[in-house]
């Protein structure tokens, strides 16, 4: 204080010219100011201030001489040790008797000195050192609690802030990768009286670290609340034991053991054509059912299957779990042809089953009536490994095949096809 007054008692203060666009263009190097000792200084006692946490309004008695052009404004800041005093405005008019100076750190004391600027490029001595301390911070927020075990997101909540000056608050949440505190997403919650924030789209069964600040209506931060952990909800358990069938007509059936937690509601089954890739789901049951029967409609028709337990609040458990194949009943071995020829007026086929599924057999005759059309005529259930067909004609050629049926009425190939012909008699 007394090293300022003494500065401010001298015609050679030091100026530190400011960065700040509020410097005059004209101060563009470091000087030290004319004074014309003999001009008043601004009546000290006339200087009014209001201090706000980064702000601080400044009101004084105008000098009312034609030769007063505006007023310069210098500032040091005590709190740091700092005796160098820096211009920070010039303003451009004497009738101008109100400065408002931004930016600044709060409970932190300041001291500023003002002089009249002059037509002549001189100015008044300065007034004796003004000293003023912005206001505190607001204080942290205080209770405040981050809920876990929930789906792919952290609810937060805290204590509305009791402080007016409040505007609004932002969440911060530990960047583990940066290692730093970041912004979490959309987490500038607006009001004073608003006290809750949910962060989504998080990782599941991950623990995360978040922290509040409220702001003033001028942006100025508080310190950071207390620091709050939270876990997201894992995922649920997978179903066990699935086992899907291979023996059952056009279709596949799939078994397995409940999942063991305890919130599952659903179980979605997930199929491909190919075990690691290109699932969808075909079906969902509730958790009550542990088993699903897909309708193929095919023979050995082959399909991987995963089944995803769902828990209430649509969690799937994991799906990178092993695939389980099924495949419906393939269809019976083709019958094998070991006679064919033409006895008398009839044609005669013999054949062996090709496996011991068949319960009868289809015996199919193509009648060739011209290089491009033929007719079919099917013979159905036959028990025997023989057949006679007494419909023939001389000089028309025909082909038979042999068709095994098992139990559940499912088609073989059809065997090599045989050409038999009734010789036309010579006259």
């Amino acid at each position: 204080m007394k090293k300022l007054r003494l500065l401010a008692s001298l015609s050679f203060l030091i100026l530190i010219i400011s960065g700040c666009s509020n410097v005059l263009d004209s101060l563009s190097t470091t000087t030290s100011p004319k004074v014309n000792q003999n001009f008043q200084s601004i009546d000290y006692s006339s200087i009014k201030s209001i201090p706000d946490m980064n702000s601080i309004g400044f009101e004084w008695q105008r000098i009312d001489d034609h030769r007063v052009v505006g007023y310069n404004f210098y500032r040091t800041e005590l709190s740091k040790g700092q005796n160098t005093l820096k211009l920070i405005k010039a303003t451009d008019s004497r009738y101008i008797t109100h400065y408002v100076d931004k930016g600044l750190e709060p409970k932190t004391k300041y001291a500023y000195q003002i002089s009249a600027r002059l037509n002549d490029g001189t100015e008044s001595p300065t007034t004796q050192a003004y000293i003023v301390e912005t206001l505190p911070r607001i204080a942290p927020v205080g209770f405040a609690q981050a809920i876990s075990n929930l789906p792919k997101k952290v609810k937060i909540v805290w204590q509305p802030h009791p402080d007016p000056r409040v505007g609004y608050y932002r969440v911060e949440r530990y960047n583990t990768f940066l290692k730093e505190w970041v912004w979490a997403s959309a987490s500038k919650i607006e009001n004073r009286l608003s006290a809750e924030f949910i962060d989504t789209g998080l990782d599941d069964n991950t623990s995360y670290k978040y922290r509040i600040k409220a702001f003033s209506f001028g942006d100025v931060e508080s310190a950071p609340s207390k620091i709050l952990d939270a876990k997201t909800k894992a995922l649920p358990l997978p179903a066990t034991n699935v086992k899907t069938s291979n023996n059952i007509p056009k279709k596949i059936y799939i078994t397995w053991n409940a999942s063991q937690s305890p919130d599952v509601v659903q179980y979605r089954i997930y199929r491909s054509s190919y075990k690691s890739l290109g699932y969808s789901n075909i079906a969902a049951v509730n958790s009550n059912t542990l088993e699903y029967t897909d309708e193929v409609n095919a023979d050995k028709k082959e399909y991987y299957y995963k089944v995803i337990a769902v828990d209430k609040d649509n969690l799937e458990s994991s799906s990178d779990i092993e695939a389980i194949k099924g495949i419906s009943l393939a269809p019976p071995a083709k019958p094998i042809l070991t006679l064919a020829q033409i006895q008398g007026n009839k044609a005669i086929l013999n054949w062996q089953a090709g496996d011991n599924r068949a319960t009868s057999y289809n015996v199919h005759k193509r009648i060739k009536k011209n290089w491009f059309l033929s007719d079919t005529v099917k013979f159905k259930n036959i028990t025997s490994l023989r057949f006679e067909d007494h419909d023939i004609l001389k000089g028309v050629d025909y082909y038979y095949s042999v068709q095994a049926v098992d139990e559940f009425g499912v088609l073989s190939a059809k065997s090599d096809e045989a050409k038999l012909a009734l010789p036309e008699t010579s006259i």
